[in-house]
């Protein structure tokens, strides 16, 4: 039977206050539906979503994409969500019971340095909305032309460094904090992106979502967009939206117990995530390709960045106010998706001196260092990337949890050194196995085997690494439900 209890006996390795069950539980339906809104409602969410209408030839088969994605992801995120209702414990602790107490720093590492890449795109992303509407006054655009440092203008560092702030400060308030401003992002960034619709297509004069272009220029542009080597409109492009799209929340399909966990329910979880998910994902994805087709009729040019497109606009207070809540989305994804996780994940490493404040500032120190080389220009490659990575550590949690345990968990040990997920001195060899058997295929041969492979099986790494490592997972854990600790050593 799971507990939700940390042991009086707790090692300071493996305890604080910030990684022990949840206590405190508010985070109703409408938060978790909010989680859902803050993190896909953002600047990279729009144009992953304009980028896959293209690729899908219309808007029938654009939403067959994503519906069949879009359920897949709220079957997967409740399946890690009830996970965290029931143990209380952020994914780092849970992955204790998988990986050992010890050897979970790896995969948790692995997320933090994934958030952290998803921490500097977001900011930039959110940084370059600003710059468009400052660029539109003489004082600002000539700073932006004239200064340049670290390969950014002088306007885009200040820009950059001002968000990056503003996120840092609310991070520092705690996770309620973070709760009360993510109810507020989400919907403030759902009615920007309606007013961005509804004002294109009065400029267009028709409601269309249709694309005017030839259709070898079409899929050039896809290709360019996505990375996806299909024909538009075809049932491999299909699959291949639904795929990516899934993909695109690679990262938090590990880390979703870390807000589940202060759900008072498992009906209040699936409440928030049904709401959240398909229908939320959905109804964005028909805005996004409904803007995108306005756009191309109004400007004479397909245009799959947001705040680029609101540059555009005469209307002073509208660019300004697109602006300022393009910078809000950022905030809450980054918030929501890329500081909470990393916060957890470096505060497991050494818990008697990272807290949940000070991996925050860790994970936001990492993302600033970075910026000079900006490494997440290629947003579709970026996507694959983090699923290759996140697809065999996902394998491995969820069969452990559901079919070798049967969901019943000795939440007590989680924070014990020489309790059941003792293993091999901390370490479950046959996790590491697994998991890294699974990334060969899934990151591996991607990126350094044959050509071939990447062009055909490219949307669908993510899922590779998952089947792999928990197959191989299950068959080495056969006969071990659950797995037996190896005994701690005695003293003499």
């Amino acid at each position: 039977m799971t507990t939700t209890e940390a042991p009086g006996d707790a090692s300071p390795r493996l305890y604080n206050d910030d990684l022990a069950p949840a206590t405190e539980r508010r985070w109703g339906a409408f938060s978790i539906f909010n989680v859902w809104t803050s993190d896909v409602h953002s600047l990279y969410g729009y144009f992953l979503a304009a980028s896959l209408f293209l690729v899908a030839g219309n808007t029938l088969k654009f939403l067959v994409g994503i519906a069949v994605g879009s359920l897949i992801i709220y079957w997967l995120m409740t399946l890690v969500g009830i996970a965290g209702v029931r143990t209380g414990v952020p994914y780092p602790v849970l992955a204790r019971a998988s990986f050992g107490t010890f050897g979970a720093n790896v995969p948790a590492l692995v997320r933090a340095v994934v958030a952290t890449f998803w921490y500097g795109a977001q900011t930039s992303a959110a940084a370059g909305a600003i710059v468009a509407f400052l660029a539109r006054y003489d004082g600002p655009r000539g700073f932006h032309e004239s200064t340049h440092l670290f390969d950014h203008s002088g306007l885009e560092v200040v820009c950059y460094l001002g968000v990056w702030a503003a996120q840092l400060l609310i991070i520092s308030k705690g996770m309620e904090t973070v709760r009360r401003f993510q109810d507020f992002a989400g919907p403030a960034v759902w009615l920007m992106m309606l007013l961005l619709a509804v004002v294109l297509s009065v400029k267009a004069g028709s409601l269309s979502f249709a694309v005017d272009m030839a259709p070898a220029d079409l899929a050039a542009l896809a290709r360019s967009a996505t990375g996806l080597d299909v024909a538009p409109g075809s049932l491999a492009a299909i699959a291949a939206i639904a795929a990516t799209w899934v993909t695109y929340f690679a990262a938090l399909f590990l880390n979703f117990c870390d807000f589940a966990r202060f759900t008072p329910d498992a009906r209040a979880l699936r409440k928030g995530n049904i709401w959240g998910l398909p229908v939320n994902l959905i109804l964005f994805s028909l805005v996004a390709a409904l803007t995108t087709s306005a756009a191309a009729r109004v400007y004479g040019q397909v245009i799959l960045e947001p705040a680029e497109i609101s540059a555009k606009f005469d209307n002073v207070f509208l660019v300004l106010l697109a602006a300022l809540t393009f910078a809000v989305a950022t905030l809450g994804i980054n918030v929501v998706a890329n500081f909470v996780s990393p916060a957890y994940d470096f505060a497991n490493v050494a818990p008697k001196y990272v807290d949940f404040k000070r991996g925050g500032l860790i994970a936001a120190v990492i993302a600033l260092v970075l910026y000079p080389w900006h490494p997440w220009d290629n947003a579709p490659s970026f996507v694959n990337a983090i699923g290759s990575t996140m697809g065999p550590i996902f394998g491995v949690l969820i069969v452990d949890y559901y079919l070798i345990r049967r969901a019943q968990l000795n939440v007590a040990d989680l924070y014990r050194e020489d309790g059941e997920f003792r293993f091999q001195g901390g370490w479950n060899i046959r996790a590491f196995v697994a998991a890294g058997i699974a990334a060969v295929f899934s990151s591996i041969l991607p990126t350094y085997g044959p050509s071939g492979y990447a062009a055909t099986l490219g949307p669908y790494t993510w899922f590779i690494g998952v089947i792999v490592a928990g197959v191989l997972y299950f068959a080495l854990s056969a006969g071990r439900s659950p797995l037996a600790p190896k005994p701690a050593p005695t003293t003499p």
